[in-house]
């Protein structure tokens, strides 16, 4: 093999770095119309070290080992099928030495190839590199190259679509680095040193730092394919593995770092997890104003690169923004189902439960959470636990409690706002508004005075209302059916709560004209939206559907029911309009028995308004026909 100070070998090395420079510098300042040229120079002076590997190899006689090709092909199989850190080829010897020079030189070529959008290129020289590897035991000398190299693969699998083999290309990676802490722990050498000058080699520190950051890119790919493959429990251990390793490593982005932990939030929200939920937005949070204060109006204006920052900072903290609104309106309604009754109403003796529970919980929680891997370090860790403090992670039992919830969401509904404004991001605004209007009615339920409750959800209409009408049908439909729909209903249940205040004070016979305007107006607004939707499903000749698509199939039919039992509950003391509300409300609880006659399936989906209506057409008629009987008396 050539003398370390040879000039043959300071040649290759040369090369070698020259490629790696051309790769990973040079190719960032590539023209858009040659993008790959500094990639595709860089290649050719990899060919050109791994010709002249070759060739020592082949003068020393020392690149095989003095075996045979069955003999390598079989020991390449049986390190696959044996412990890789006890068979094969130790890097000690020349022969090792050369392989693991030539396999990080194949390793380099497939990276090439692979960035160069050359996939089975690039797959082909990995697994070159890989057969070569196999041949190898695992020690500190390779063990970084290892792990690479299954990265890699694992990457191009999952690209391809190929998830179960990018997984196994992971999970071994995993498997070695584990394996070789436990069993070595030493730091280990990353590939560059095979072609470096002693007073080049990296440092202790610098080769623990890139081993440690190779095995965090193998966490963080795995979160990614375990994602992929439906795995979200795993998929979100490795995740927070792999923020909270990345903070250790102190090799993050800032932004990125918050946006991806306040992602992860949503996932412990899913699952009732709130404290896990909560400390990773406060996370976000601390994180996020790691990356500076937003440039100026007036500063962007003068350069577009500071546009540029300015709009992706608003960008990225109003999507933390949002996060955190999903998890105080979680909150909120996850509290209203745990104490809510059989029928929806509030329940006091679940709440005392609830109350006596919690301060077990609580106790449960901060056992786990001295337990549990939380983020930060000696710098933020204690700016992070000041921020959960702001907002609890237990159920809201009580009004108060609700609207300190509710009040955290409304701030970052308004930093949210801010930043996707109706001009430019209408779908991302209306959400927001939704989840506003969803917090209004969450807090509702808490609130034990029926006028404030009922302001409350004024606020809904308020907010909702003129962006519905306002609103293009015709390339926002959708979201109009939901806007129609939400409005519908926030109209009955405001009418649900005047006459629920009106009846506490006298019977219906008594109640006085205005407060029968209002309850008449309520139910006319209601049934105006409900209509609007079941209007919004017909065809541009103005037919219904014979059979509804299954994304509106529940919705169209409850709305039928509601328009049925809206037109029940006007009051009036007209007969002529008590029978044309009447026929009315029999007319569309008839739709909807007929329409699950005609289509079984259906039944399914509204068994209880089913039920209901059927009783209704038999019940109606008879009044109907006492009030015409009355009517041809009095005439």
């Amino acid at each position: 093999m050539a003398s370390p100070n040879s000039d043959e070998w300071k040649s290759i090395c040369d090369k070698f770095n020259n490629a790696l420079h051309l790769s990973e510098v040079e190719s960032r300042n590539d023209p858009d119309t040659e993008p790959y040229i500094s990639k595709y120079k860089a290649r050719n002076l990899l060919e050109e070290v791994h010709c002249s590997l070759k060739s020592i190899g082949a003068d020393d006689g020392e690149e095989d080992g003095g075996q045979s090709v069955d003999q390598q092909q079989q020991q390449s199989e049986d390190a696959q099928r044996e412990d890789l850190f006890s068979r094969g080829v130790s890097s000690d010897t020349a022969a090792g030495q050369q392989m693991a020079k030539l396999a990080a030189v194949e390793y380099h070529l497939g990276v090439n190839h692979v960035d160069t959008q050359e996939l089975t290129a690039g797959q082909k020289r990995l697994m070159n590199c890989m057969e070569l590897l196999g041949k190898l035991r695992v020690s500190s000398d390779n063990v970084s190259m290892f792990i690479h190299v299954k990265n890699k693969l694992g990457i191009l699998f999952a690209g391809c679509g190929e998830l179960e083999d990018a997984q196994k290309y992971l999970e071994t990676a995993e498997t070695i680095y584990q394996k070789y802490m436990k069993e070595d722990g030493s730091p280990p050498a990353d590939m560059a040193e095979y072609f470096a000058s002693e007073e080049n080699k990296l440092t202790h520190q610098d080769r623990t730092k890139k081993f440690e950051l190779a095995y965090t890119h193998t966490m963080y790919y795995l979160a990614q394919v375990l994602t992929n493959l439906g795995q979200k429990e795993r998929a979100a251990a490795y995740c927070h593995a792999t923020l909270q390793r990345q903070l250790q490593l102190n090799q993050f982005n800032p932004m990125e770092w918050a946006l991806n932990a306040a992602t992860l939030s949503q996932y412990y929200i899913s699952k009732g997890r709130y404290m896990e939920g909560r400390h990773c937005l406060s996370a976000a949070t601390v994180i996020s104003g790691l990356a500076g204060e937003v440039p100026s109006e007036a500063a962007a204006q003068e350069s577009e690169m500071e546009n540029e920052i300015r709009e992706e900072l608003r960008r990225k903290r109003a999507e933390i923004a949002r996060c955190w609104i999903k998890y105080c309106l979680n909150l909120l309604q996850d509290a209203k189902e745990a104490i809510q009754d059989d029928i929806g109403e509030f329940d006091s003796e679940r709440q005392d439960e609830l109350k006596r529970a919690r301060k077990l919980k609580e106790e449960e929680e901060e056992k786990e959470r001295k337990s549990a891997q939380l983020f930060g370090s000696e710098d933020t860790f204690d700016q992070i636990t000041s921020q959960e403090e702001k907002v609890p992670c237990s159920y809201p039992l009580d009004f108060t409690e609700a609207r300190a919830v509710f009040l955290t969401g409304q701030s970052h509904i308004t930093q949210a706002k801010e930043y996707f404004l109706m001009d430019g991001f209408v779908t991302d605004h209306i959400e927001i508004l939704q989840d506003h209007s969803a917090l209004f009615r969450a807090l509702a339920f808490f609130e034990e005075d029926l006028e404030r409750r009922c302001k409350m959800h004024k606020r809904r209409v308020d907010m909702l209302e003129p962006v519905c009408n306002e609103l293009n049908s015709q390339y926002y439909l959708m979201i109009r059916r939901q806007l129609m729909f939400e409005l519908a209903e926030t109209y009955n249940e405001m009418m649900d709560l005047k006459l629920t205040l009106a009846n506490r004070q006298a019977d219906t016979q008594s109640l006085d004209n205005h407060v029968i305007k209002k309850c008449n107006q309520l139910c006319a607004a209601s049934a105006k939206y409900f209509q609007m939707f079941l209007d919004s499903l017909r065809s541009p000749e103005g037919k219904f559907p014979e059979r509804l698509e299954q994304e509106v199939l529940r919705p169209a039919l409850v709305a039928r029911f509601r328009v049925a039992r809206l037109y029940s509950r006007l009051i009036s003391s007209i007969p002529s309009e008590q029978l044309e509300n009447l026929s009315k409300s029999l007319e569309n609880y008839k739709f909807l028995v007929q329409y699950c006659e005609d289509q079984p399936d259906a039944a399914k989906e509204v068994e209880t308004e089913l039920e209901l209506s059927r009783e209704m057409v038999g019940l109606l008629p008879l009044k109907i026909n006492r009030l015409k009987a009355r009517m041809a008396a009095n005439n």
